[in-house]
């Protein structure tokens, strides 16, 4: 996670920022469920790579507080990311919530007038209120099957499909969403789970373990995100259960769910989130990773980006059976081949941790790090952005060509 401090907001972005081929002063407008300081994942990989070619706002869902004026707050991180939160009084209707959040993107796109616009979606629900803008191109950077998950709005899916109409390209989190949308848009790019590999295998440095880690007991089984409906809460009681003698340390936010509901023995010990730069100290206290998802609606297209952190920290880690996991990680089906153990209940997965604690880590090192090797976030945003670059050069020149085309009927009309 990231917890980026406010800059002072400026009536106007700065522009001029350079990277490999970024069409010049453009500016990149993502509309996002996520909030920036929540969990640094997917977004925040790829937006941080973004904001050194091209200016970058990113448009939160609103916050609501009572008794207060309409406004929206502007901050910059420190990689140069515009983060954008509408404020907005508690009790507005629907319909006003939607018509106060046009108003506030149309006076915060108004003096970028004139500018090559990139409109980055990770959310259908934001078409309610930026549907009418006209960017040069639209990408729906499809992350999760958001329709699945609890609470969602009932109109997803109806605005899923206007926003895969209007879109210029689909990039998918994984295969198994890929394999989804392919049939949905006739641009669909598979661009799976990526690393940072520099900043997780500092985990390997043997560095003294965070405090609130340090005296728990070994071994100690680690997880690491977002705490909701995804996760088997009973599966990890079950576990924890089973193996008195394992300490289960688990990262991060609860959210969803009522954390009354998870269980709670001696050793299982949740400790709520952590900032993203302090994970690999954490990672490099516990022996082994596991994965407890639940087998649902919610999980069946995900594509868990834990999944190479985990790896990358030279944690073994066990899954239960993701369909992404085993493609991407799992055993192949000769039993050969497999980064990740993957169990299905309590008495496989504490099988599956017990053999990965003993097994030498030096050969199962060598292939995790040859297959990081082949996969980075910088890779995967320069691929992104060579598919939008091409797309922006073919709307200016479209654009050119109807500029070119009102000229010559203005003259013809002797304007």
């Amino acid at each position: 996670m990231t917890d980026a401090p406010p800059g002072s907001a400026a009536p106007r972005l700065a522009s001029g920022l350079t990277t490999a081929r970024p069409t010049p002063s453009t500016l990149l407008l993502c509309l996002s469920h996520l909030r920036w300081n929540f969990v640094f994942q997917r977004p925040q990989h790829l937006l941080t790579r973004a904001a050194r070619g091209y200016d970058v706002i990113f448009l939160e869902e609103p916050i609501f507080q009572p008794g207060i004026s309409p406004r929206l707050d502007l901050n910059r991180t420190p990689e140069g990311v515009t983060v954008a939160v509408p404020l907005l009084p508690e009790g507005l209707s629907a319909a006003a919530i939607i018509a106060t959040q046009r108003s506030m993107l149309d006076d915060l796109l108004a003096p970028e007038a004139g500018r090559p616009l990139i409109a980055w979606f990770y959310t259908p629900m934001a078409l309610e209120f930026a549907g009418h803008l006209h960017p040069d191109v639209l990408v729906y950077d499809c992350m999760d099957e958001l329709s699945a998950f609890r609470g969602a709005p009932p109109r997803m899916m109806e605005l899923e499909q206007a926003l895969l109409n209007r879109a210029d390209m689909v990039f998918t989190g994984g295969r198994s969403l890929y394999e989804a949308k392919r049939n949905r848009h006739a641009r669909v790019s598979c661009f799976p789970s990526s690393i940072d590999t520099k900043h997780f295998a500092s985990a390997r440095a043997n560095a003294a373990a965070p405090q609130d880690v340090a005296s728990l007991p070994g071994p100690r089984i680690g997880f690491f995100g977002v705490v909701d409906e995804r996760m088997d809460a009973g599966l990890v009681g079950e576990l924890a259960a089973l193996r008195p003698d394992w300490t289960f340390v688990m990262i991060g936010p609860v959210v969803k769910i009522d954390p009354a509901d998870l269980p709670h023995l001696p050793n299982i010990h949740w400790l709520g989130g952590r900032d993203y730069k302090e994970l690999p100290a954490y990672l490099g206290a516990w022996d082994a990773g596991f994965m407890p998802f639940a087998r649902n609606e919610s999980t069946r297209f995900i594509s868990p980006t834990k999944t190479p952190e985990f790896l990358a920290a030279g944690l073994p880690v066990v899954s239960t059976p993701i369909t992404d996991v085993m493609r991407d990680w799992g055993p192949k089906p000769d039993g050969t081949g497999g980064l990740v153990e993957i169990a299905e209940d309590a008495p496989s997965f504490a099988a599956a941790l017990a053999m990965v604690l003993e097994r030498p880590r030096a050969p199962w090192l060598k292939q995790v790090d040859r297959r990081l090797a082949q996969i980075s976030w910088d890779r995967t945003w320069s691929e992104m952005q060579g598919e939008v670059e091409t797309a922006l050069r073919a709307a200016t020149r479209t654009s050119r060509v109807l500029t070119a085309a009102e000229l010559v009927k203005r003259a013809a009309a002797g304007d």
